[in-house]
């Protein structure tokens, strides 16, 4: 039977229904916006959960703002003395991640930048009145609708697990740069550009629809192929 979740004096059957609840509290306000009073005290409620709750007393009120690089909805707490911190809803539900999963998180926070050009000259190369192909379907489609994707079988994961095989990394030692409300940053920037630039050499990239299931027929496919997009160095080498 699995164990019913309690924050504050709410009780959740599943983790599931309680990330739905904050979730739901979250996109019901425009940017900007700060909570009426119950949301608040859900949301306080869900403070006493962080850790480090000591640090996060003296909250007046909490923002709903855009996470900083993302188009998404972060809840910003607004401190008496006029300091903000965004907090993560999901981070407090959630079980604790595992090294490997934090360790990839912060990779892919590290191409993030290049990923996104790889996406934006596809769409300067290729784009017809907004919108341009899927590689996968042909069909058109608005920026926002497509993604970039690893093709099989070098997926990102693959090429995660494969980085850290090859270089005997050991992820419990390995430190971060901590950013409630987003992916956390590898703190060894050394290690950071390491990462970018094996990414750079192993990832077969393509510009798909969102949830797109390339299939098994691409997974035997390892090499390289005429429309593969890849990530390229910038002038200055990076």
């Amino acid at each position: 039977m699995r164990k019913k979740i309690k924050i504050g004096q709410r009780e959740f059957a599943t983790k599931k229904d309680a990330l739905n609840h904050y979730k739901n509290i979250l996109n019901s306000y425009k940017f900007g916006s700060f909570l009426n009073d119950s949301d608040l005290s859900d949301v306080m409620d869900l403070l006493e959960l962080h850790p480090n709750k000591e640090k996060k007393i003296d909250v007046e009120k909490i923002k709903v703002v855009k996470l900083q690089n993302y188009n998404a909805k972060v809840f910003e707490l607004v401190r008496l003395d006029g300091s903000t911190e965004c907090f993560s809803y999901t981070k407090r539900i959630n079980a604790p991640k595992t090294n490997f999963t934090k360790f990839s998180e912060a990779c892919r926070k590290a191409i993030q930048e290049d990923l996104r050009k790889v996406k934006l000259d596809y769409f300067e190369k290729f784009s017809k009145k907004g919108k341009s192909k899927c590689q996968e379907t042909g069909e058109q489609k608005r920026f926002e609708e497509l993604v970039v994707d690893h093709r099989q079988p070098n997926t990102f994961s693959v090429i995660v697990d494969r980085f850290i095989e090859v270089n005997n990394l050991n992820l419990a030692v390995i430190e971060y740069i901590n950013v409630d409300g987003g992916p956390n940053e590898l703190a060894d920037i050394v290690l950071k550009e390491k990462f970018r630039e094996y990414h750079r050499d192993k990832a077969n990239l393509r510009i798909v629809k969102k949830k797109l299931n390339l299939g098994r027929s691409f997974q035997a496919r390892v090499s390289r192929q005429k429309k593969d997009l890849i990530v390229e160095k910038n002038k200055n080498g990076t």
